[in-house]
């Protein structure tokens, strides 16, 4: 127990019990999960839902497949810059403001490009769509800080990273529909209903977790960090009022470059290194898969979407199984060390070794993702049977999910953008020439 730990249960008197670390219950828990998971799927989504439309977009608007690849890099270039914005915006005025900004800026921007009839009006608003997109996971990581101790987060980590990993395997299909059956510019307009689902759940149903703001849930939010739904129901709620720290965070411009100083740490600077280059290799098999598989076995644009499935079931299963594996590390290693796992209140990881229970059985994942990386490459050149790559394609995308999950720093929004800094810096060029 830490010296902070003693003083906090000193001050709380004889017969106290100590605050929980979140008020909120397992149920209530899961829904908040179960909402900005759904709005992080966003990112991806609108990212490989527009590769099937590609030829059509061009066809339609009079220009080269090369100038709407551009559209494509602009989109990974404003996703590896948005998240720190937005993260740093999550953390200063709380989760739902930001989630709030990003969804409407979205949504807007799905509504211009259903109607858009330029390239430039699509480079532009597709810009606008990635800000507006690529802020959803940092903001939902830091609502998983928020309400979760680290004995559990893995597991809601584990599904909150279900949604995006779904998305590059759902995106190609839904996109060739869509394109096939109604014109690409649907695409964009079923965007736009799904987003503005979105829009109106977390306006009405998410709490705000921001515990500068409300603590571990029990203090009272206002205007835009309180909820709909809580207008009615406030006066039965009994909650109170929390004051900023002082010496807290001051409002200030939100500067993207600022997080690049956890690069100078040298365990994080490898740990973002391992994720840039995993990273690299999800980039290679997405970008580059469409186009070899219906080069080399003759398929169709929608059985070429198709072929994404396997990659993407791999990553989503991945995401769920990988959360439980990190909880049980955590016990493990908190058991070997002689540490007592404290639900109520959780653990100071300063002194606990959480690095070794987040380490614990990354090898596995490492390793089998480089054998089946590289019996992919083989299998491609070899032009072996479609059967052979798409079940290495599973393997590969149940194993590189791991490799994110367990790099997950838990510290706040803000902190997890440098991972989408140094992340895009590698798969921009890969993408460029895909």
């Amino acid at each position: 127990m830490t010296t902070e730990q003693s003083e906090n249960e000193e001050s709380l008197g004889p017969g106290s019990h100590p605050e929980p670390y979140s008020i909120f219950t397992p149920v209530q828990k899961r829904w908040i999960i179960f909402m900005i998971a759904s709005t992080s799927v966003f990112s991806p989504l609108s990212s490989f839902i527009y590769y099937p439309a590609i030829s059509s977009i061009a066809r339609d608007l009079d220009v080269s497949v090369e100038l709407i690849n551009i559209t494509i890099t602009s989109y990974m270039i404003v996703s590896g810059i948005a998240p720190a914005i937005v993260g740093d915006i999550a953390d200063i005025f709380g989760r739902r403001p930001a989630y709030i900004l990003i969804l409407t800026v979205y949504l807007a921007a799905n509504l211009g490009l259903g109607a858009q009839k330029s390239y430039s009006a699509l480079l532009i608003l597709r810009m606008v769509q990635s800000f507006g997109s690529s802020g959803t996971i940092s903001v939902a990581y830091g609502v998983v800080a928020d309400i979760s101790i680290p004995a559990e987060r893995g597991s809601y980590v584990g599904a909150v990273l279900c949604g995006p990993n779904v998305a590059p395997s759902l995106g190609p299909v839904l996109g060739g529909v869509l394109a096939e059956q109604a014109g690409w510019r649907w695409i964009f307009w079923f965007l736009s209903v799904v987003s503005g689902v979105c829009l109106a759940s977390i306006l009405v149903f998410l709490p705000e977790t921001a515990r500068q703001i409300v603590g571990n849930g029990s203090g009272e939010a206002k205007c835009l960090n309180r909820r709909f739904l809580e207008y009615l129901t406030a006066k039965k709620l009994g909650r109170t009022k929390i004051e900023r720290q002082k010496g807290g965070r001051r409002l200030h411009v939100p500067n993207p470059i600022t997080c690049l100083k956890v690069l100078f740490y040298k365990d994080t600077f490898l740990i973002v290194l391992i994720n840039a280059v995993f990273y690299t290799t999800y980039c290679c098999v997405q970008a580059s898969l469409a186009s070899l598989v219906i080069d080399i076995y003759h398929l169709t644009e929608l059985q070429a979407g198709l072929i994404y499935l396997p990659f993407g079931s791999g990553c989503a299963l991945a995401a769920y199984l990988t959360g439980r594996v990190m909880d049980r590390d955590f016990r493990v290693t908190a058991k070997l060390r002689g540490v007592p796992v404290e639900k109520a209140r959780g653990h100071d990881v300063v002194s606990f070794p959480i690095e070794e229970a987040r380490f614990r059985s990354i090898w596995i994942p490492i390793a089998v993702s480089v054998a089946s990386t590289t019996g992919y490459g083989w299998s491609l050149d070899r032009e072996v049977h479609l059967a052979i790559p798409l079940i290495l394609q599973f393997f590969m995308g149940f194993m590189i999910s791991p490799v994110f999950n367990v790099s997950y720093p838990g510290h706040g929004a803000s902190v997890e953008t440098v991972n989408s800094h140094t992340s895009i810096s590698a798969g921009v060029p890969i993408r460029s020439q895909a």
